[in-house]
């Protein structure tokens, strides 16, 4: 598998035969780094960040999770966490050697879970944007409410615009829209999101994970940075200091001015300090 400077295309196949769509940057000789969106995102939302990286000398992935952007729909509506981890325990298995992973939110937690729930060697390293054992109940509405919301599409790329707009107030909305297309699927002569609905039923279905995702964090033995959004309505600066008590080796760092979203509200302080943690990492 080679992927030279510009980002290449690469898609893995899970153990259930869902395909997932992906992109690399970079040598693969070099030390890997693989970004794992969050939930109703795609990989194009790492794309300023993948692209430094690379720069910098790493070796980068990002996948669209299933049910998610170019990934396939799980047919039988298998969206557990357990799901989302077998995923990425596939896409380390097919590297030279342990990554660091970069996880935000959704993919934060499956990269919390593989790593501390491991069955033997797994990561080098773990990156937790803007995601802790102790989610805030406000904010985990607040981000169901936006994924669940508008059923029936949109009828303009300005209407899903506005949608954006609403759910991140404290982002100027862009005067061209047109970037939107690519996290929607026309269908029927109508936009909608590009994420399988159902992946919210089964969460909702999930049992709850909090004291997993807990003893998950206790079991971290690699270096570990933390990165929360200053205006995070989904990790409290109480939840981060719970996580930082429980993993006590653990580097932090809080974005000024970023909310849940923090590589998309803030990318370049955002990934100057995941740089900063990677330059620091033991060879």
């Amino acid at each position: 598998m080679t992927c030279p400077a510009a980002a290449r295309p690469l898609s893995f196949a899970a153990r259930d035969g869902v395909h997932l769509a992906a992109e690399c940057w970079g040598d693969p000789a070099r030390a890997p780094v693989i970004l794992l969106h969050g939930g109703g995102q795609t990989r194009h939302s790492w794309q300023g960040t993948a692209q430094r990286l690379a720069a910098s000398g790493w070796y980068v992935l990002s996948a669209d999770q299933r049910g998610h952007g170019e990934s396939d729909w799980a047919p039988d509506g298998a969206y557990s966490l357990d799901d989302y981890v077998d995923d990425l325990r596939g896409m380390v298995a097919s590297l030279h050697r342990p990554p660091v992973l970069v996880g935000a939110s959704l993919g934060g937690m499956v990269g919390l879970l593989a790593e501390g729930e491991r069955r033997g060697e797994f990561l080098r390293a773990l990156v937790l944007v803007d995601i802790v054992p102790r989610i805030e109940q406000r904010g985990e509405q607040h981000v169901r409410h936006f994924m669940t919301g508008n059923p029936r599409g949109f009828a303009t790329l300005d209407e899903a615009a506005d949608a954006v707009a609403s759910y991140l107030p404290h982002r100027p909305r862009p005067d061209d829209v047109s970037g939107l297309e690519r996290n929607l699927r026309l269908r029927d002569g109508r936009y909608y999101w590009h994420w399988d609905s159902r992946m919210m039923q089964s969460f909702a279905r999930g049992a709850p994970v909090r004291e997993r995702l807990d003893a998950a964090a206790r079991a971290l033995a690699l270096p570990t940075l933390l990165v929360r959004g200053e205006i995070s309505d989904v990790v409290s600066p109480e939840g981060a200091r719970e996580f930082l008590a429980a993993v006590p080796h653990a580097q932090f760092v809080e974005v000024p001015g970023a909310g849940h979203m923090v590589a998309g509200d803030s990318n370049d302080v955002f990934t100057g300090a995941v740089l900063e943690f990677l330059e620091r990492l033991p060879a």
